[in-house]
């Protein structure tokens, strides 16, 4: 009665926390800044974030982890003590149960390295949820009937493609590219073609603000700070949304790929119900401008974005713990 129930949304670029009552309470990026001389935490979170690629070498700012699966075991641990902290307070009566999201193909390994970091991290008790399966609740698919709902996780590690149908996922695909690999194609494209080296954030500035997965019209322009390759010296050049969208086509082409081996995957029954119903995209990554269109347009399949699609996965995760009962055959043994 007194214990709080946690959904954690563990992703490579965010973490977020939802509360039983209270909804989603916190939304951090997953960074850490650690001392290397003590390795004592320093910062975690936005503040952490903040001083990525502009520390001393007396500070490591580090991701805990990489594609949605754990990198470093014990940074991942205290992150996610800082945040059950920041909820429960530092000696709670009562430990809460946590339901922590991983992405659908992890090991065995991995899975218990991230149920062992939350028990560490001062809960009660942990179980682990299959990120579309999540994201599918959260987003509010009818999972518990036998229809064929179909959902596409894009997060900044890993996109994920599952069609869900009674409480389970019955086929799914997923790759290694997410809003993390879309940063990393528009520094190479501007490197290749301005001899200009920009930052990560810079990157993710330049995705969010005049981003798409189709051409634009008209074409919108943003100005673009960094270091010229040749000279040193910083340098400023004007990057257009049509450039952008040149530059991100082949990881969303990897991601257009994922969701057709998926629906060729499909049993004919559930296919005919995703036509029906379409397919929703869910995850940080699913804001990019146009994506549902060309989603649209490759497969033939009607897409649409969730309502709040960066908080379904842990809102679905939360969910999942209030109906443990309903769900619990679907979840994996660790």
């Amino acid at each position: 009665m007194f214990e709080k129930l946690i959904g954690i949304d563990l992703g490579t670029v965010n973490v977020l926390v939802y509360v039983q009552g209270r909804g989603i309470i916190m939304q951090e990026p997953s960074v850490v800044a650690i001392s290397t001389r003590d390795n004592k935490i320093v910062a975690v979170g936005r503040e952490a974030r903040d001083m990525l690629g502009r520390t001393p070498e007396s500070i490591e700012v580090a991701r805990p982890l990489r594609n949605g699966v754990v990198a470093d075991y014990v940074v991942t641990e205290a992150m996610l003590r800082y945040f059950i902290r920041k909820v429960c307070g530092r000696n709670p009566l009562f430990k809460p149960r946590v339901m922590v999201s991983t992405p659908k193909g992890v090991t065995s390994v991995e899975a218990r390295a991230v149920r062992d970091a939350a028990l560490e991290a001062g809960a009660r008790e942990a179980y682990l949820i299959p990120e579309p399966l999540a994201a599918a609740f959260g987003a509010g698919l009818p999972i518990g009937t036998p229809t064929g709902n179909m959902v596409v996780d894009i997060g900044g590690g890993t996109t994920e493609a599952a069609v869900v149908s009674m409480y389970d996922i019955v086929v799914w695909s997923a790759v290694r590219v997410g809003g993390n690999r879309i940063d990393e194609a528009i520094q190479s494209y501007i490197r290749k073609k301005y001899n200009l080296m920009v930052g990560e954030q810079t990157a993710e500035e330049i995705k969010i603000k005049i981003g798409s997965a189709l051409p634009i019209d008209p074409d919108i322009s943003l100005e673009v700070k960094g270091r010229d390759q040749v000279s040193g010296l910083p340098k400023t050049i004007e990057v257009t949304s049509g450039e952008v969208t040149e530059a991100i086509a082949e990881p969303l082409n990897a991601i257009v790929s994922t969701v057709r081996a998926t629906l060729e995957k499909t049993p004919p029954e559930l296919a005919a119900d995703i036509i029906d119903r379409g397919m929703v995209l869910t995850g940080g990554s699913a804001q990019l401008q146009h994506l549902d269109q060309l989603l649209t347009r490759e497969t033939g399949v009607p897409c649409y974005v969730a309502e709040n699609p960066i908080a379904c996965v842990a809102l679905g995760a939360g969910k999942a713990l209030e109906n443990y009962a309903l769900i619990r055959r679907s979840l994996p043994q660790v």
